[in-house]
């Protein structure tokens, strides 16, 4: 295998993993699920004045467990069908 091969591999590894890594999913789910565990918390004790304005719902109770709901879906995604990595060689399977 020659230096320039083998550069283009270690090239190719190195994006295929940055794309994992940056994956909208990941991000989305993470961040729906790090704030939905805040609200949640916020919600688990209201103040009266808190239910008073939103009409006797809990509403910080139920938008957080919304969004941990919704941030662990994209997470859970995530981990089922993860993100196909594109190669060279794909190209040329393709077309024959």
């Amino acid at each position: 295998m020659s230096e320039l091969q083998r550069e283009v591999s270690e090239l190719e590894k190195k994006s295929a993993t940055a794309a994992r890594l940056f994956d909208i999913r990941r991000i989305i789910g993470g961040l729906f699920t790090l704030y939905g565990v805040i609200v949640t918390i916020a919600g688990i004790s209201p103040s009266d004045a808190d239910l008073k304005k939103a009409q006797g719902i809990n509403i910080n109770l139920w938008t957080g467990l919304g969004m941990l709901a919704l941030g662990l879906f994209f997470l859970v995604w995530l981990k089922l069908r993860p993100l196909a990595t594109h190669t060279p060689g794909d190209e040329a399977d393709e077309e024959a």
